[in-house]
């Protein structure tokens, strides 16, 4: 069994999910607009080249995210995306990018059960947990 995290925008999936292919060197591996679906029809002309679904793998795991359709969208509450980084300098970068136009809500820092740990909500209003384990000095 696997578990994997699928994302909610609110119109703006494909320009995410392009950010964190190169955030966290993945790859997209499908970006399916709801024009090129069965459903194109159920959505106003407006949002046909908006994402029904996008997969981005990064590693061993998949990301998966769609846009909303039309006024069904709700910003993310109660959980975030950890994302477990070996190395402090590239937690350091990975934090760094995805706080860009975002919030921070707990500076990367040492922790007593991390090397780095830091929390923010992204641009995109995705909220993450940036930590890179081992023993904290």
């Amino acid at each position: 069994m696997k578990l994997s995290p699928h994302l909610s925008f609110n119109g703006q999936c494909q320009e995410a999910m392009e950010f964190y292919q190169r955030c966290f060197g993945g790859k997209i591996q499908s970006m399916l607009t709801y024009g090129n679906a069965p459903m194109s029809e159920r959505v106003p002309p407006e949002w046909r080249g908006k994402i029904l679904h996008a997969t981005l793998a990064v590693g061993q795991s998949i990301l998966y995210a769609a846009d909303a359709q039309p006024g069904q969208y709700q910003p993310p509450k109660g959980f975030s995306v950890t994302i477990g980084v070996p190395d402090a300098a590239e937690a350091e970068r990975i934090f760094r990018e995805l706080s860009e136009g975002g919030a921070v809500q707990m500076p990367l820092q040492k922790t007593f059960w991390a090397i780095r740990f830091g929390v923010l909500v992204d641009r995109f209003a995705i909220p993450w947990e940036v930590n890179c384990p081992g023993a904290a000095e």
